[in-house]
């Protein structure tokens, strides 16, 4: 796989070491049991895969490239490049602007723009309307589009069932950048709807079979599906794709379900006239980080902390699988941990910040799960673990422990 040249202060000394020896010894994937870090009063379980994917890693490389490419000028990026406010925050340190929030909200109207300027596309790409915009602006497009490579698969495959009549239902959160990308070329395609989850899946699933009426449909979707979407005729040919940070286990549970409707109404014989198997736009990463937390919950640990952006979707999903088993602490640094006796999270599905005392347990030796999003530097979760040591005296010193894991 490419070797991306990203800034040095993203790695880490403990981290990024684990990770490289973990490639050599574990080179097709196959292994996710997590590496043990033992510090003596403290161990870390930490992932076999999380942090930067190859996505963010090239998002990255462009973005600081264009920064460098381009002294004196003014840079912008769309909206944030990725999830994480410390990447966000080097770029703009570094003079680059945000032209919209994450929601679409514009912050600088286009009218201040010029040909001169430089727009970066994030790695979530962006719509095909913005991409005219910026086209009729006299900004070339292309130069610094950093979207992600398994997003544009995502997109070929919309292409492709759209060629081949199927309308695309869109397993993903309907106001997310991608998501947002993604159904601006899925809609000119075929007929799209986006649901969020497997419930939202249900409800479609449901007036599908006839058991609720076009008025609960339209409650429910009238602001997510596309221009003219007739649901009596475009839900009888139906594949599903995918938003790629999106839990992989509830986009293959979405597809299987309507699998089960398609069967259920048309039988196995003309299966394949009404529904399309579309497993292929789950993204590696996406999937590898989730396994390897369900290899992280395997062991017993005490707590979890899961590392990441508030806003990051596929972060948001890893927390969501470590509730299910211990505590689980979402933070965005090091210095949401303001004592050994107190640290400030995040309850995304309540989308507030909340503060524990007493997060880490009176015990001889605690085992603490350790792991963080797709868009997260190593560094930032070495600097996690490290304030966490600093509050145990007689800890072993990094090198010990490194060598007993590397050797």
């Amino acid at each position: 796989m490419k070797q991306f040249q990203i800034p040095e202060f993203y790695r880490s000394p403990i981290i990024s070491k684990i990770k490289n020896a973990r490639r050599i010894t574990d080179p097709r994937k196959k292994d996710f049991t997590p590496t043990l870090l033992d510090f003596g009063p403290v161990r870390f379980l930490i992932a076999r895969h999380f942090g930067f994917c190859y996505g963010v890693e090239n998002a990255i490389e462009i973005s600081f490239k264009a920064v460098e490419e381009n002294p004196g000028k003014r840079i912008f990026l769309l909206s944030q490049m990725i999830h994480n406010q410390e990447v966000n925050k080097d770029l703009t340190d570094r003079g680059v602007r945000f032209i919209m929030d994450t929601s679409g909200k514009q912050l600088i109207q286009w009218e201040e723009l010029t040909d001169k300027d430089i727009v970066i596309i994030p790695a979530f790409g962006t719509t095909l309307q913005i991409q005219e915009k910026i086209k009729s602006i006299g900004i070339e497009v292309h130069k610094y589009d950093t979207t992600c490579p398994f997003v544009e698969k995502v997109w070929n495959r919309a292409e492709k069932l759209g060629s081949d009549k199927y309308s695309i239902i869109i397993h993903g959160k309907h106001n997310h950048e991608e998501t947002r990308a993604t159904f601006s070329r899925s809609e000119i395609n075929a007929p799209s709807i986006v649901v969020k989850d497997i419930r939202e899946a249900k409800k479609l699933g449901a007036f599908m079979l006839g058991e609720i009426g076009i008025d609960e449909f339209s409650e429910l979707f009238k602001d997510r599906c596309s221009h003219d979407f007739d649901p009596a005729e475009n839900l009888e040919r139906v594949g599903v794709i995918n938003q790629t940070t999106m839990l992989a286990s509830e986009t293959q549970e979405i597809a299987d379900y309507f699998k089960q409707i398609m069967l259920k109404k048309y039988g196995e014989a003309d299966l394949k006239d009404h529904y399309a198997d579309t497993r292929d736009t789950l993204c590696y990463a996406t999937n590898e980080n989730q396994e390897s937390t369900y290899g992280l919950l395997k062991e017993n640990a005490d707590l979890a902390i899961v590392v990441g952006g508030y806003n990051s979707s596929n972060t948001s999903h890893l927390v969501e699988l470590c509730e299910t088993k211990l505590p689980t602490y979402f933070i965005s640094s090091a210095t949401e941990i303001e004592s050994k006796n107190k640290i400030n999270h995040f309850n995304y599905h309540k989308q507030e910040y909340l503060s524990t005392n007493d997060f880490l347990p009176s015990k001889e030796r605690i085992d603490i799960i350790l792991t963080s999003g797709a868009s997260c530097p190593d560094a930032i979760v070495e600097a996690v673990l490290q304030k966490i040591l600093s509050y145990y005296p007689g800890v072993k010193n990094s090198t010990e422990v490194l060598n007993e894991v590397l050797n």
